[in-house]
């Protein structure tokens, strides 16, 4: 009997969680400050993924994924999109520290967005480009900004500033 994909993905899904608790295994279980030690997270995901696992092994192994859409879009993939979003990573990566969080996150967020728009066919040319690409700059800082507040202020988590007043 031949093992259909579906199970496979199912299988696959429980052999990461597996993994996860294989690792989860060496890392300290010392209550810290809310009383769960550094261990429990990676607890529940492993969990999470084992219990999903095994449900979709289960489900494929009753007759499959009943109902599944063919999935939408191109017949190949869209190598210059996967370049402007994988350029975002990549500039991220490379700016973080000597740009500050926020204007690093920000131009990632530009770059990925581009990408996704050529992906679309929905990316602007010309003067409208440079409209769409200041706006990104604006929602990428104003997605960035609280998360790197939050971070900072309330979890006390160090992450790199524009600014040496910690707020930027």
């Amino acid at each position: 009997m031949a093992v259909q994909p579906q199970a496979l993905a199912g299988l696959g899904v429980a052999g990461l969680g597996g993994l996860l608790a294989w690792g989860a295994v060496d890392i300290p279980s010392d209550a810290g400050y809310a009383g769960v030690g550094p261990n429990f997270l990676p607890w529940v995901v492993a969990t999470a993924l084992l219990v999903c696992g095994a449900l979709l092994t289960l489900q494929a192994l009753r007759g499959g994924w009943k109902n599944v859409e063919a999935p939408s879009g191109a017949e190949a993939g869209d190598w210059r999109a996967l370049a402007w979003v994988a350029a975002g990573i990549v500039v991220n990566a490379a700016l973080i520290t000597r740009l500050g969080f926020i204007p690093a996150c920000a131009l990632c967020y530009v770059l990925a967005v581009r990408g996704l728009r050529l992906s679309e066919g929905k990316a602007a040319q010309g003067a409208a480009a440079l409209t769409q690409a200041c706006t990104d700059v604006l929602v990428g800082a104003a997605i960035a900004a609280p998360v790197f507040w939050i971070f900072t202020k309330l979890l006390n988590i160090s992450l790199p500033g524009l600014t040496a007043s910690g707020w930027l």
